[in-house]
């Protein structure tokens, strides 16, 4: 008999609740080298923890902001009113039982601990600044499988977290990785052991409970020579009138023959600035394949990257983003190519709705000393109104001899006369616009987990009710 489906409630309304705020920790607003302290010292940061976060936030002030290629929403943007650490508490529980009341309540809304319990080889669950919940089944524990927060990992397993924390994603990178640096807490720490392929999924999930708040996590993966495994984020906050701020950065290690797959499901609301860092390395004959749909959010910049550094890599980004009224996503994919016989493969749909823009950008580098190297590239849009807008900005380079790449652009308006005939036959105009839509990314969808795809249809139903009228 097969293995029960999960149901993920993905619903555009689910995370719209908060309750009162009691924290244990809280380092005030505004950003400083005094809340940079004050976050080691909560933390119990070693030494030279502290001193990389003060180079980071040296960083963070030196850079501009990227108003270049991005909205100029974010000058709107207020760091002395951002609220940079809020915690229940420092360590995250093993057991439900003694997660705080407000917390646990908060989590069993959005049916977390049902997930565990169905499907999943582990799950964290970050509250704010910190982790309330971490665990993961004996039976993946016992072979070896690490799944704790990121403090936790630097703390108990320093020997393999250190040599590649900060390495795959340098704080100079960008502003938000600079950021993310200097006052990062949370995320989550990742080890598979050799060989070891996890069969069931772990799973993160990222809520927001405060206004004015800033999350930011750092999650580090590694999955050994021959591991696999396959890690799913979700995302959540309520709807406040000021702005919340979430910049997280995420670290992936695959070694020789390893396979990562990251599945990233946002349902940010619509006064979240979503300004994420994401990079993969895959050695010798690895994979890494980042699975994306962003829907929610003021402003998602977004651009999950893989560095192909061994021969016979590959990296994959699938990706969805639906902008609504008010709404910019900001997203795409980058693959650098490092090595010989290396392959990447990005396939990226949007959808444009109202007032709506979302803009594919992506990168792709092939270096001439390379040889056996190949890229495919596909960017679709889709228009649902005639004030929407859809940009596409690739940027591909391709040197040298043996090397191709292909890259294919399309945009397209739902057709007047579809709709019509669909009402013809008994369809709302609500409900022939969703199917449009949905047939428009259906192939892509079916390349997600299926924990994800009937979920992600019923979301872009409920996001297609309100673009008509």
């Amino acid at each position: 008999m097969s293995e029960p489906k999960p149901e993920l409630n993905l619903d555009a309304e689910v995370g719209n609740f908060s309750y009162p705020e009691d924290y244990a920790y809280d380092a005030g607003r505004g950003l400083s080298a005094a809340t940079v302290h004050y976050i080691a010292d909560v933390k119990n940061d070693p030494p030279w923890l502290c001193e990389f976060r003060l180079r980071a936030l040296d960083l963070f002030r030196q850079q501009e902001q990227p108003t270049h290629w991005a909205s100029q929403d974010l000058l709107t943007l207020d760091f002395d009113q951002i609220r940079y650490y809020l915690a229940k508490g420092q360590q995250a529980k093993r057991s439900w039982d003694e997660v705080p009341a407000d917390v646990k309540r908060t989590f069993e809304r959005l049916g977390v601990p049902e997930k565990e319990r169905k499907f999943l080889a582990g799950v964290e669950a970050q509250f704010d600044s910190e982790a309330a919940y971490s665990n993961i089944k004996k039976a993946f524990a016992d072979e070896g499988v690490i799944f704790t927060g990121s403090t936790e990992g630097l703390h108990q397993y320093p020997d393999i977290f250190r040599p590649w924390f900060g390495k795959v994603i340098p704080s100079g990178d960008n502003k938000y990785a600079a950021l993310n640096s200097a006052v990062f807490s949370g995320g989550s720490f990742i080890y598979v052991p050799k060989g070891v392929k996890l069969k069931h999924p772990l799973q993160a999930y990222f809520r927001i409970n405060a206004e004015q708040f800033g999350q930011f996590e750092r999650t580090l993966i590694i999955a050994d020579e021959g591991a696999e495994l396959m890690y799913m984020e979700g995302c959540t906050a309520p709807k406040f009138e000021t702005a919340t701020l979430h910049s997280a950065v995420v670290e992936l290690v695959a070694l020789r023959g390893a396979k990562i797959q990251y599945v990233t499901v946002q349902n940010w609301s619509a006064n979240v600035f979503n300004l994420v860092t994401k990079r993969g390395l895959a050695m010798e004959e690895a994979e890494i394949k980042w699975i994306d749909c962003n829907i929610g959010s003021r402003l998602t910049m977004k651009y999950p990257c893989v560095v192909l550094k061994g021969r016979k890599a590959r990296g994959e980004v699938i990706s969805i983003a639906l902008a609504n009224n008010g709404q910019r996503q900001d997203t795409g994919a980058k693959m650098i190519h490092a090595a010989d016989e290396t392959g990447s493969n990005i396939i990226s749909k949007s959808i444009s709705i109202g007032r709506g823009r979302a803009t594919y950008r992506g990168l792709v580098h092939i270096p001439k000393h390379l040889r056996g190297c190949k890229n495919n590239t596909e960017c679709d849009a889709l228009l649902i109104n005639s004030d929407s807008r859809t940009d596409t900005y690739p940027a591909i380079t391709v040197r040298g001899e043996g090397n191709a790449t292909q890259h294919e652009a399309s945009v397209s308006k739902v057709s007047a006369e579809q709709i019509f005939y669909m009402q013809q036959r008994g369809l709302t105009e609500a409900q022939a616009m969703s199917l449009s839509v949905n047939g428009f990314v259906n192939d892509l969808v079916n390349q997600f987990p299926i924990e994800y795809s009937v979920e992600l249809k019923r979301l872009i139903d409920l996001e297609m009710e309100g673009s008509v009228g």
